[in-house]
């Protein structure tokens, strides 16, 4: 090359190799883990998340703040995608992971300090892992009841704003909403939805047997209330149609005005007529119903909904049987769909639909109540989580001890099993023991235990017998008791599926040693 230098990279890319590789991205992993981790546990704290646009966000819950947060370091993206994951296969547990997986990066820091390669501290993780994992099946009771799975959700909720009154409630509400939808061949999850309504105490919030739908009677001299309801979804904007080409028409006399009138007054008629005939009682449509249609179907004794959400719609036609149709004219029996009632009830200056019993009553809603805006979402949260661990805890493997027992058990056999490892492998699996310490840790510092003497007191008492010594939120600091007593149950898969994805995302940026960026 005669001396002269090659040239590989453009000239605006940026590169950054070896150790400043790694410490870079072990660097971000462990603020992503960091801010979060002062909301785990049951008096954990709430993060306010503020957008460009002032829109503000008070929760927390892991995966909201992660998600929400404006995040651009790539190995910093790649925690925020376990808090995602472990959201979209479980629904709780998100903090969990976070936290272990930059706990897992600090120790994976201190390993390479010592010159233990890479691809050995992924190998002694990945074992590790392995008899974390054995750990959790040993320790899952299986064996569940209606008051487990109320202290399980009730666990998933404590500490998310749902308050120590109202979380035994809810959790009631939880239980019953899912074995609504349980049936042989499993629990139809999709089938619960949760909506949110600002006003009134979280106490009132109810059950509902049916779908709950935001939209409202589109004319004041409908039927507020519908038993034994027709039911059509429709597609289609009741108006007059327009031409789809520009044309014009030359109207010379008052009787061709009054027969353009009539003809416009009979296509919006057409509307009601159609439904009446084929039978209909409410309709719900996806577009807008304009002011003299909606007369008409006011005057048909026809309960309309105009401009409903496409996710609204699809629930309702689901739980009605019904088919969405495009062409209210071309509307058959066969796309018509049933339910008991159609009421629309008032709350403060909204009105809400509600679609409940016959073919709806397959479908639950929880109905949330909240004094503000900022209430209503973060219950709305805590609600969807409890409903997802309780799904998880009937479907994958029954629950665990919660409140830092597990976690203490998984620590000491991990340790344990560490002598029987050959080579510096060994030192990554006791680095893993000591990451899992953490999560005990900073339960015990969160609810103002010394992190140290909590530590200390939560293993001596899982000695004596396994799982059943936890840290509870119980007095001014806290103390050490029996998870089962206090009802403190996770779902065992929230444990495994955060080992998993914590511990994967926590290898993937351990072995990268590179990083190129180009404009």
């Amino acid at each position: 090359m005669g001396g002269r230098p090659m040239f590989v990279l453009a000239e605006d890319t940026q590169r950054t190799h070896g150790k400043d590789a790694q410490t870079s991205n072990i660097a971000a992993g462990k603020a992503v883990s960091a801010a979060v981790r002062t909301t785990l546990g049951p008096r954990g704290m709430d993060k306010m998340l503020v957008s460009d646009t002032g829109d503000v966000t008070i929760t927390n819950d892991g995966a909201t703040i992660l998600e929400t947060m404006d995040i651009e370091h790539p190995a910093a993206q790649m925690m925020v995608e376990v808090a995602e994951s472990q959201e979209a296969e479980v629904g709780d547990g998100t903090t969990t992971a976070a936290v272990l997986a930059g706990e897992l990066l600090a120790k994976a820091e201190n390993l390479l300090d010592d010159d233990v390669h890479p691809t050995t501290i992924v190998e002694g993780y990945a074992e590790a892992r392995e008899i974390a994992l054995r750990a959790v099946e040993d320790l899952a009771d299986a064996d569940l009841d209606d008051d487990l799975l109320r202290q399980v959700a009730e666990s998933s909720m404590t500490g998310k704003g749902t308050g120590d009154v109202t979380a035994d409630r809810l959790a009631e509400l939880v239980v019953r909403a899912i074995h609504h939808v349980e049936s042989e061949d499993g629990i139809a999850r999709d089938d619960v939805r949760v909506h949110t309504q600002v006003g009134g105490s979280s106490s009132a919030t109810e059950l509902v047997e049916g779908v709950v739908s935001d939209a409202e009677p589109v004319h004041a001299n409908m039927p507020r209330n519908v038993e034994d309801a027709t039911i059509a979804v429709i597609d289609e904007e009741f108006g007059v149609r327009e031409a789809e080409i520009d044309a014009e028409y030359s109207v010379e006399s008052v009787d061709q005005l009054t027969a353009a009138m009539d003809a416009e007054d009979r296509e919006l008629r057409e509307y009601a007529d159609a439904l009446a005939d084929a039978g209909v009682d409410v309709a719900f449509s996806t577009s807008s119903i304009d002011d003299r249609p909606a007369g008409y179907l006011a005057d048909a004794g026809i309960l309309a909904f105009e401009n409903v959400d496409d996710d609204e719609a699809r629930a309702i036609a689901s739980a009605t049987g019904a088919t969405r149709t495009s062409k209210v004219a071309d509307i058959e029996d066969g796309e018509l769909g049933a339910a008991e009632s159609v009421t629309a009830r008032t709350f403060g200056d909204e009105e809400l639909a509600f679609v409940a019993g016959g073919a709806a009553a397959e479908a639950v809603t929880v109905l949330i109540r909240g004094g503000t805006e900022h209430v209503a979402d973060e219950l709305e949260r805590a609600l969807s989580d409890a409903l997802d661990v309780v799904t998880a805890a009937l479907e994958t493997g029954g629950v665990v001890a919660g409140g830092g027992a597990t976690e203490i058990v998984i620590a000491d056999r991990v340790r344990e099993a560490a002598a029987g490892v050959e080579g510096r492998k060994q030192l990554a699996v006791e680095a893993f023991a000591d990451a899992v310490d953490v999560l005990p840790r900073t339960l015990a510092e969160n609810v103002g235990m010394d992190p140290i003497d909590g530590l200390v007191d939560l293993r001596a008492g899982n000695e004596a017998d396994e799982g059943r010594a936890a840290i509870v939120a119980s007095g001014e600091h806290g103390e050490i008791g029996d998870p089962v007593e206090e009802g403190i149950l996770d779902p065992a898969a929230v444990k495994r599926e955060a080992v998993d994805s914590a511990t994967e995302a926590a290898t993937m940026i351990v072995r990268i040693d590179d990083v190129i960026s180009a404009e």
